[in-house]
């Protein structure tokens, strides 16, 4: 079995920090989802290590959770191998302090959720200078674009290609809806640029409720794989946002399906090899 390096391990303890978003999602709300219900969940299951995704915290509470996943990252048998923390480029103010402290403390990326604010955001000058600056220091940016928002990642990746830019949730196709159009289009544009990786994740919270299966994602990852490539893709399990359409253990039994329908050096990176090189990771 190969090992998958789960690079979107969001975790969420509101004991630690708050997390506005989930309220009213009754899959996640008033709920913790700690690093020891993680290994528990998926024991024997062929994760060789995760990184913690930034789990959209309220803005307060950016500090405070960056330092304390930096502590559990500090404990090898809780097996996160690195950080993508919160970052807010369309702030000049302290935003290189905060990039460079938080890289201190095991950050490897950073990401800043484009679907919840205003999509003019990440066309302005200041926000590409800032992601280029992450890109100077040889660190990742992951973008989180809806669907309909794709012509936006490209244009932010064409500004920014000094940096690696990681798309999440394959771009966010609306599968309940059928939405393969102009989402192929969209995806084939973005993955013309060479600075752009895609990661396979979150479609099963995008299916209709109780369809979510490999049959159903297939068109979209068979897409994705035929666009990017599977070494130009990284896997995630987008735990615990999965529950809301099936759970981590359904996705992982559908990411060996997809495994399965690869070469071995394919199956390889995509489960773990392009993680390695992107992130500096010892596998």
């Amino acid at each position: 079995m190969i090992g998958l390096i789960d690079t979107h391990q969001h975790l969420i303890y509101p004991d630690v920090a708050s997390y506005g978003w989930t309220a009213g999602i009754a899959e996640l709300a008033g709920r913790s989802f700690t690093v020891a219900d993680y290994r528990a969940l998926t024991a024997g299951m062929g994760i060789a290590g995760t990184l913690f995704m930034e789990t959209a915290v309220d803005d307060g509470d950016i500090r405070t959770e960056t330092e304390y996943m930096a502590t559990l990252a500090g404990d090898p048998a809780n097996g996160i191998r690195g950080i993508i923390a919160t970052a807010r480029p369309e702030t000049d103010a302290g935003f290189e302090d905060w990039i460079d402290e938080a890289h201190e403390m095991g950050a490897v990326g950073f990401r800043r959720i484009l679907h919840v604010v205003d999509d003019a955001m990440s066309t302005t000058g200041t926000f590409r200078a800032n992601v280029r600056k992450i890109g100077a220091r040889a660190l990742t940016f992951d973008m989180c674009f809806l669907a309909r928002q794709l012509p936006l990642a490209t244009e932010l990746a064409a500004a920014c290609d000094n940096t690696h830019l990681i798309l999440n949730h394959c771009g966010v196709p609306d599968i309940a809806g059928g939405g393969l159009d102009p989402w192929r289009e969209h995806m084939s544009a973005l993955a013309a640029l060479p600075n752009v990786t895609c990661k396979l994740s979150g479609l099963m919270a995008y299916c209709a409720p109780g369809t979510a299966s490999y049959d159903t994602v297939k068109p979209y990852v068979d897409h994705v794989l035929e666009v990017f490539g599977p070494k130009r893709m990284v896997w995630g399990g987008d735990w615990p946002v999965v529950n809301m359409g099936s759970s981590l253990p359904q996705w992982l039994e559908v990411t060996r399906q997809i495994l399965d329908t690869l070469s071995a050096d394919e199956a390889r990176a995509l489960a773990q090899g392009t993680a390695a090189e992107l992130f500096g990771l010892d596998i």
